[in-house]
Formats: C-alpha cells, sequence, structure tokens
C-alpha cells in the first residue's frame, strides 16, 4: 500500500472515530441545578429532556428568579456540551482542524 492510500485509510478512520464520539456526545445526558429550585436536563444534542421546579419556585414572587434559573441553567448545560465536543474534535481531529497528519 503506498503512502498516499495509508494517509486516505487514515482520514477515514479519523472520520469514523468522530461521527462515533459526536453520536455519544449527543446521546449523553446533561444535568444542573440552580438554586436548589430548578433541575434541567439536557442531552448533548441540546434537546431539553426535563426542566423540574420545585414547590417553592411556584410562588408568584419568585417568577423571574426562576426565569433567570432556567435560562441560566440552559446556558450552563450548552456551554458544557460546547466544551466537549470541542474537546472531541480537538483529540480526534488535532488542534488546527486537521486530521492531525
Amino acid at each position: 500500500m503506498n503512502p498516499m492510500q495509508q494517509m486516505v485509510m487514515q482520514m477515514q478512520k479519523a472520520q469514523r472515530e468522530l461521527q462515533k464520539a459526536h453520536a455519544e456526545l449527543e446521546a449523553k445526558e446533561f444535568k444542573v441545578n440552580k438554586a436548589g429550585l430548578v433541575n434541567i436536563t439536557v442531552l448533548g444534542s441540546k434537546e431539553i429532556v426535563s426542566i423540574d421546579i420545585e414547590e417553592d419556585g411556584y410562588e408568584l414572587d419568585n417568577k423571574e428568579m426562576v426565569e433567570e434559573l432556567i435560562r441560566d441553567g440552559l446556558n450552563e448545560l450548552f456551554s458544557q456540551i460546547d466544551e466537549l465536543a470541542a474537546q472531541i474534535d480537538e483529540k480526534i481531529a488535532g488542534k488546527s482542524g486537521g486530521l492531525g497528519f
């Protein structure tokens, strides 16, 4: 096998590994609890699985705070997912975004 064929095979293998890692990331659950009032679960695909608000959060004067906790919780989870995706890309494809060859 010539060097070009070997390089193509390595690139194809890296691509398969990258696709597999991203599929695993998309299926993984990420959870956050904000102020003991709001529990949020999101998949790595950024699909919201659940938002659970504790009874104390149902009081009318807590409405704005609970909305803020939900927003902050979702942003935190999405940042975790993005960071993990970037780590996967760096590990498999290399820092420059190339395939590390």
